[in-house]
């Protein structure tokens, strides 16, 4: 079974940790990654945009603007046509539904893969306690200067912790999310996943 180090705050390895290869050492898809980006994407499209797009929509536009003929000007049945200012939209927005379906075991494959290439690649570090004293912005500069991490960076924990939360929401590119949020998009959108031990083991509970 695989190991990876457990780091301090100093970033001195302490101990290892064991984690399982059905979840972390799996052949890499990345077909099945992009359809979750994808998938995540579409989800966050409100698909509320409206144009009108019909003459019962519009208001006014009831009298032919002039008659058929003699005017030396081209037929007009109504000055609410998609010609005219004020008139309808032709081929414009109307609220869809932007959703795309994935079924669970994709997703959960998916994820494999991509925690998988987070530990190939050594972009995934565990830290034996993510805390900080106070919610202040400092404190969060602080550790993420003595663990040594990129500018981007995103902390995975097993629990909440709002103190840690309430220091890092002024870092840009600096992210918290629990286990149970856990997907492609935020671990692919950052640079360096940090987590505790704890958290590898929850990760794996839920895929067992």
């Amino acid at each position: 079974m695989p190991e990876l180090d457990v780091l301090d705050k100093s970033n001195n390895k302490v101990g290892t940790v064991r984690i399982s290869p059905e979840v972390f050492d799996v052949k890499s898809r990345e077909n099945l990654a992009q359809k979750y980006v994808v998938m995540q994407l579409a989800a966050r499209r409100s698909g509320t945009a409206k144009t009108k797009s019909s003459y019962a929509e519009v208001r006014g536009g009831g009298k032919k603007p002039w008659r058929q003929k003699g005017t030396g000007r081209a037929r007009q049945g109504t000055s609410r046509s998609a010609l005219w200012r004020g008139g309808v939209t032709t081929f414009g927005p109307i609220p869809r539904d932007y959703s795309v379906k994935m079924p669970k075991k994709m997703r959960q494959l998916a994820l494999k893969s991509v925690l998988t290439e987070l530990v190939r690649e050594k972009a995934l570090s565990v830290v034996d306690k993510l805390t900080v004293d106070q919610p202040k912005t400092s404190e969060a500069v602080k550790l993420i200067k003595s663990l040594g991490l990129p500018q981007s960076a995103l902390f995975l924990l097993a629990e909440k912790n709002p103190n840690l939360e309430l220091a890092v929401r002024n870092i840009p590119n600096v992210d918290v999310l629990l286990v149970d949020g856990l997907n492609v998009y935020d671990l692919l959108n950052h640079q360096r996943v940090v987590c505790t031990p704890e958290a590898i083991k929850k990760i794996e509970e839920r895929f067992n």
